[in-house]
């Protein structure tokens, strides 16, 4: 009986050792899945920015030579209206 029962102690030591590392490799896999998503997710927030930004310089450049025109325009109204 007690070589039944010690048998049964150590399958379930085994078993619980083998699980154990079962375990903590899903875990580590797990971790490393969740960095490689954040690494991604950070790439696509850099590459977001960098896009916000470009648009942000084209629309400035877009103001600045609307801004220009209108000047030009006002400047040759006031002539043509001084000549008159």
């Amino acid at each position: 009986m007690k070589k039944l029962f010690l048998s049964f102690a150590a399958l379930c030591l085994i078993v619980s050792v083998t699980s154990c590392r079962e375990t903590e490799k899903k875990a580590e896999d797990a971790a490393d899945s969740v960095e490689e998503v954040m690494d991604d997710a950070g790439d696509a927030v850099e590459e977001a920015m960098d896009d916000a930004g470009d648009v942000m310089d084209e629309a400035g450049d877009a103001i600045e030579s609307t801004t220009d025109s209108i000047g030009k325009a006002a400047q040759d109204m006031k002539e043509k209206m001084e000549n008159n």
